[in-house]
C-alpha cells in the first residue's frame, strides 16, 4: 500500500529521541519562573496550536449525511446503522471494547451479540473532529490513507471511485462492505426476510456491493429527493456521493474543539486549572506523552506498538491475532502497531485502546507510563464478561519482540495531573449530542436501538 514513515518511540530507537525531548523540556523548566512561563515555552518548543476544523458544507449535503449516518437501510439485514457504533449519546462511539455488528439487540453497553456472529475485531473510534487538515489515516491500521498529492489510498484499490472529497468519505463507504459490521454473511435474509443481496455479492467486488447499496437507497423517494437537494447540479448519484454525504455530516455535527486547553493554547491562562497545567508540563515533558500525541491533533498520525494485550477475534492473516500495521504494509517493524489516536474529548470516549482493553482513563495512562508493567499484570476481570473469553494468552515478550519498552516512573498526584490535563481537552458541548440524532430517516426504520 505504499510507503509510510515509521516511528519507534518505545523501542530502542525511539530512546535517543525521547531523551532529548526530556533534556530540553527540563532545560525550559529550570529557566523558567512560573507554571504558565514554563509551559507556553515547552509548547512554543513544540509548536503546538489550537486545533481547528474547515466544516463549511451545504445544510442540504449535512441533511442528506445525516438521514444516511442513521439510517439502517445501508446495512445488508437491515439491522444497524452506521449510529449504532459511532452513537451521539456515546461520544460516537458505543462504549463497548469491541463491537457487535450485523445481528447485534440493543445500543451501547446493553447490546448483544447475534446468535452465529463474530465480534468486531476493533474498538470503534470516535468520530470528533475528522475535519482538521492534520488527518493522513483513516482505521486503526490507517488502511484508509491521504497520499501526499492527494490522492486516497483505500481497500480497494484501483476500484476506489472517483470524487470522493476526503478521507472521512473515503472511510464512510467502507464499512457497508465488512461482514461482520454492516453487510452481513451470504445466505443471511434481513429483517423483513428478504435474501440480503448486498451479502451475496463476490468478496473484493467493491463496485458490486457500493452499487447495491445505492440501489436500495435510491429506491426510496425521499432520498433522490434529498441527493437533489444535496447534488443540484448532478442527475446520476453513485457511492461517491453517499460518501461525501456522510463525511460532511460527521465533520459538521461533531465539530467540538472549544475545550478548556484549546482556548489555553490560544492565550487565555485562565482556562486551565492548576492540576492541568501541571499534568500539561508532564505531556510535554517528562512523561515523554508528546513524542507520539504531538501537535495541534495531539498525534503524530503514526504507528506504534504500546504492548496493549492482545483482545477480540483477531483480524486477517494474523487471526487469532491481532498485527495491526502489519497487515497493511508487511513490514515486520509494523507488528502489532496501531494508529496514535487523537486526544480531543479523550474523557468521553472509553473503554481506550484499539480494542477497548482498558476501562478507565487513568488505567490508560497508567498503561502508556510502562507498558510492559501494564501488559504483564492486565486483569481481564476488568472486562465485560462477553470479552474476558477472547483476551489472548501472550507474554510481553511476544507482544515487544524481546525490545524492552520505555518506562516513565510518576507518583499517583502526577498520574492525576495528567488525567486532569487529559479531561481539560473535553469540549463542554460534547457532553450532549442529542441535537444531531433526526426524529426518523426515510427508509421509516428505526433509528439505533
Amino acid at each position: 500500500m505504499g510507503t509510510f514513515r515509521k516511528t519507534s518511540f518505545g523501542l530502542a530507537g525511539g530512546l535517543i529521541t525521547v531523551g532529548l525531548l526530556l533534556l530540553g523540556a527540563s532545560a525550559l523548566l529550570a529557566q523558567a519562573d512560573s507554571t504558565d512561563t514554563a509551559l507556553r515555552q515547552i509548547l512554543a518548543a513544540q509548536n503546538i496550536t489550537p486545533l481547528t476544523v474547515e466544516a463549511d458544507f451545504s445544510p442540504e449535503l449535512v441533511a442528506l449525511g445525516q438521514a444516511l449516518f442513521f439510517d439502517k437501510e445501508l446495512s445488508g439485514n437491515r439491522d444497524i446503522s452506521c449510529a449504532t457504533c459511532h452513537h451521539p449519546l456515546l461520544a460516537t462511539g458505543d462504549g463497548l471494547s469491541l463491537s457487535f455488528g450485523t445481528g447485534g439487540n440493543g445500543l451501547g453497553p446493553v447490546r448483544s451479540m447475534g446468535s452465529g456472529r463474530t465480534l468486531v475485531p476493533r474498538n470503534a473510534p470516535d468520530v470528533f473532529n475528522r475535519g482538521a487538515a492534520e488527518w493522513q489515516f483513516m482505521f486503526w491500521d490507517g488502511r484508509i490513507a491521504l497520499q501526499t498529492d492527494g490522492s486516497i489510498l483505500t481497500p480497494a484499490g484501483a476500484q476506489t471511485p472517483d470524487g470522493l472529497m476526503n478521507i472521512v468519505a473515503a472511510q464512510a463507504i467502507f464499512p457497508i462492505t465488512s461482514n461482520d459490521e454492516m453487510r452481513g454473511l451470504s445466505g443471511d435474509r434481513d429483517i423483513y426476510g428478504h435474501l440480503n443481496e448486498i451479502a451475496a455479492i463476490q468478496a473484493g467486488d467493491f463496485p458490486g456491493m457500493w452499487n447495491a447499496v445505492m440501489a436500495r437507497v435510491l429506491a426510496i423517494p425521499e432520498y433522490v429527493k434529498l441527493f437533489q437537494a444535496a447534488y443540484p447540479d448532478e442527475t446520476t448519484f453513485d457511492i461517491q456521493h453517499l460518501g461525501n454525504a456522510i463525511g460532511a455530516f460527521e465533520i459538521q455535527a461533531f465539530n467540538f474543539t472549544n475545550n478548556p486547553w484549546n482556548r489555553y493554547v490560544a492565550g487565555d491562562d485562565s482556562a486551565l486549572s492548576e492540576e492541568a497545567k501541571q499534568g500539561a508540563l508532564l505531556f510535554f515533558g517528562d512523561a515523554g506523552c508528546s513524542v507520539c500525541h504531538s501537535g495541534a491533533l495531539l498525534s503524530d498520525q503514526q504507528f506504534h506498538n504500546r504492548v496493549v494485550p492482545q483482545l477480540g477475534p483477531g483480524k486477517g492473516i494474523g487471526a487469532p491475532f491481532d498485527y495491526g500495521r502489519m497487515l497493511e504494509t508487511g513490514d515486520g517493524e509494523d507488528l502489532f502497531a496501531f494508529r496514535t489516536p487523537s486526544l480531543y474529548n479523550v474523557a468521553l470516549t472509553g473503554p481506550w485502546m484499539h480494542n477497548g482493553a482498558l476501562m478507565t482513563l487513568e488505567a490508560a495512562v497508567r498503561h502508556e507510563l510502562d507498558p510492559e508493567t501494564g501488559c504483564a499484570t492486565y486483569d481481564p476481570a476488568q472486562l465485560r464478561v462477553t470479552f474476558q473469553p477472547v483476551v489472548m494468552n501472550m507474554d510481553v515478550e511476544q507482544l515487544t519482540l524481546g525490545v524492552p519498552v520505555n518506562r516513565v516512573s510518576l507518583s499517583d498526584a502526577e498520574v492525576g495531573y495528567l488525567v486532569a490535563f487529559l479531561e481539560s481537552l473535553t469540549d463542554p458541548a460534547a457532553l450532549n449530542l442529542a441535537s444531531t440524532i433526526p426524529a426518523s430517516v426515510p427508509s421509516g426504520l428505526p433509528l439505533a436501538d
